[in-house]
């Protein structure tokens, strides 16, 4: 099996393991699916810190607002009296006004706290110190822990506007977020290695050999625009000396300092 460590930029992400024979199609996805899976854990783990410390999400007609103001405009909390924490709620006001402060006790709390730590551990990046590869089964595993400690601690759920509810039905919208420009579509995945595109048409070992122990740093970033030169900067080839060569001459392009 051919030892991949996946990078994005330089920044240190996951190992992964590929017979060599494996189609670079196949491979890209695979990446893909890793990779933005850690992403979605991520996220939610980062969103039930939120709830273990103030609850479910308020309705967005009253995010942000204060009291008199939503007393003012008599708005109402419905989903807030439905979705109760299991043994009872301590309010512990939300100051950025996201959450309805109706905390879980801190028994339940710790439930969330635990599962949360855990799941970071299955996809972290210390994984990869440890040479421990990660796979989708795993991603799903620490998904699924998130879950079921979600449902343990509500366990008539959270509203369908809550983006921990959204994150499991896969309705999550992070469309003008940070979390969104991370995020690598399947389709548009690409996978370099030694300053090289892996073209999704041929296999792995069309460009590593027939070592089924080769180990390998392979890069994974979305598909560049045609003529898109700032893409290009920030590619993993950006540095190299034959691109700037290629692109002698061609006044659009600018070469910063990286």
């Amino acid at each position: 099996m051919v030892l991949l460590h996946v990078k994005r930029g330089d920044e240190s992400q996951f190992l992964l393991q590929a017979p060599g024979s494996t189609e670079v199609e196949e491979l890209t996805v695979q990446v893909a699916r890793v990779y933005n899976g850690r992403l979605k854990v991520q996220r939610l783990c980062s969103e039930m810190e939120e709830l273990a410390e103030h609850g479910i999400f308020l309705p967005p007609n009253m995010q942000g607002l204060t009291d008199d103001q939503i007393e003012e405009l008599k708005l109402k909390d419905e989903w807030g009296e439905k979705c109760v924490p299991s043994g009872g709620a301590v309010f512990k006001k939300d100051d950025i006004g996201r959450r309805n402060g109706q905390a879980p006790n801190e028994k339940m709390k710790q439930v969330l706290k635990k599962t949360i730590e855990e799941a970071k551990a299955i996809i972290s990046k210390k994984q990869v110190e440890a040479g421990v590869c990660v796979t989708m089964e795993m991603v799903k595993d620490a998904l699924d822990q998130l879950r079921g400690a979600v449902m343990i601690v509500y366990p008539m759920g959270l509203p369908p506007y809550d983006p921990i509810r959204m994150e499991f039905e896969n309705k999550e919208d992070l469309s003008g977020t940070q979390a969104g420009l991370n995020v690598i579509k399947e389709s548009e995945a690409q996978l370099w290695w030694a300053a090289k595109e892996l073209r999704r048409t041929k296999k792995l070992s069309d460009y590593v050999g027939k070592n089924e122990k080769t180990k390998i740093i392979a890069k994974i970033q979305q598909r560049l625009e045609e003529n898109d030169d700032d893409a290009c900067l920030n590619s993993p080839w950006a540095d190299n000396t034959a691109l700037k060569r290629h692109f002698h001459g061609v006044k659009d392009i600018k070469w910063r300092p990286r």
